[in-house]
């Protein structure tokens, strides 16, 4: 396949499934297996699947910046902000520490294997199934300012789960959020915000990694995707938003197992 076809399809993938609890992740290396390029190499298919991500969570920046942004006037405001990145900075210990020492292990025995990726989409989509059930009886969280610091660090605990392919970062902070007693809306919204560090961190640490070398052709991919993800992302969030308001997560749990057995028939 033409690789200029391929980024724009696999920035598509990212942008509607970044912030859907069905894995972006699981779903390019899906893609990438099933309609592979001769022109790009799998070294920097494996930075790309990890860079193109910024352009989705640059759209959560812009899409919250209203209520993210430390340049307000009010001093009450600003104390609000910082309590609220704080709670950030602490959700995202678990998943640098462990990103630090994991990643290279990660990368070698879990980064597109379908097989991983397929049981994990049926595993998180039969939680999602009945999940709703359970947080009825939980004493809900509805305000993102209420939320204390134990339980973002074990929301951030969490978040860990998605560093095997299929689990959704997304999906995985929801599940744990809901659990916790936040309420749909303000799990969602906290799970954005870990985003933004953790997608950030996660690429530069890439970056680092394995440097900068790309040729010209692989830094107009990058860039392409990059464009694609951030424009696709933008709409996704506003979509979830609205759709969780009245909505539950069931939708999105009978896919992930429909989406699981079909790669356990036919990619395996």
């Amino acid at each position: 396949m033409n690789p200029y076809l391929l980024v724009v399809i696999l920035g598509i993938v990212e942008g509607i499934t970044e912030f859907l609890p069905v894995s972006s992740t699981g779903h390019m290396i899906l893609v990438e297996n099933f309609i592979n390029s001769p022109y790009v190499t799998k070294g920097f298919m494996d930075n790309f699947l990890i860079i193109v991500q910024l352009g989705a969570i640059l759209s959560v920046v812009l899409y919250f910046w209203k209520d993210i942004h430390p340049f307000v006037k009010s001093k009450e405001i600003f104390v609000e902000r910082l309590n609220l990145w704080s709670k950030i900075i602490v959700g995202v210990l678990p998943a640098a520490i462990l990103g630090l020492l994991f990643d290279d292990y990660i990368t070698e025995f879990f980064l597109g294997n379908t097989k991983i990726v397929a049981t994990t989409l049926i595993i998180y989509g039969i939680i999602f199934c009945f999940i709703e059930d359970k947080i009825k009886r939980v004493k809900v969280i509805d305000n993102i300012k209420n939320i204390p610091y134990s339980l973002a660090i074990i929301i951030g605990f969490f978040q860990c789960l998605a560093m095997i392919p299929g689990t959704s970062r997304s999906g995985a902070t929801i599940i744990g959020s809901l659990l916790l007693g936040l309420s749909k809306g303000v799990a969602a919204e906290f799970s954005f915000f870990l985003a933004i560090p953790t997608m950030i961190g996660a690429t530069l640490l890439k970056l680092i990694k394995n440097g900068v070398n790309f040729t010209p052709l692989e830094w107009q991919l990058l860039g392409i995707g990059f464009f694609i993800s951030f424009i696709v992302a933008f709409g996704i969030i506003k979509w979830f938003m609205g759709y969780i308001k009245t909505r539950t997560f069931k939708l999105f749990g009978i896919y992930r197992i429909v989406l699981g057995i079909l790669v356990l028939l036919f990619l395996n």
